[in-house]
């Protein structure tokens, strides 16, 4: 299977191909505050009302298909469950300066969204597009708080 790592220490994805070769990397934005875990009850509440300490990027092994979200548009479904996706930049509001976000050498300004993993437009279209397209794969999203593995 294709599969990605998602380093949440330094904001990055890596893309491989079932062979295990890398296809490409890039920058990431992720959930906006640190953790590992998923809020309960975070699926049960509109996207607007979570709580800026709850906005956070999952650890795991995450079995990952292509599909749309509400709008059609395409994506890498990460946690269907919990609504974790990977997707290209959001540039929707300016204010929030994501694509400037992700050009940035720090990961330290990558801290943005809801959970949900941003990558550059160019590179979901090229690179994760292309790997997972007709196939299931495994994301891995490296923990940052807690060891993997760990239950706590």
């Amino acid at each position: 299977m294709p599969f990605a790592i998602v380093d949440k220490v330094n904001a990055k994805v890596y893309v491989f191909d079932v062979n295990g070769k890398l296809q490409g990397a890039a920058p990431a934005l992720l959930g906006l505050a640190l953790g590992d875990e998923v809020a309960p009850g975070l699926i049960d509440i509109p996207i607007s009302q979570i709580p800026p300490e709850e906005r956070t990027t999952p650890a795991g092994r995450f079995i990952a298909t292509m599909g749309r979200n509400s709008r059609g548009k395409d994506i890498l479904w990460v946690d269907y469950n919990n609504a974790i996706s990977m997707h290209p930049v959001m540039t929707s509001r300016p204010e929030q300066r994501r694509a400037q976000r992700l050009a940035t050498p720090s990961p330290l300004d990558n801290r943005i969204s809801y959970g949900c993993i941003n990558v550059p437009v160019d590179f979901f279209k090229d690179v994760v597009s292309e790997v997972f397209s007709g196939t299931s794969g495994v994301v891995y999203v490296m923990p940052e708080e807690r060891r993997f593995g760990s239950s706590s």
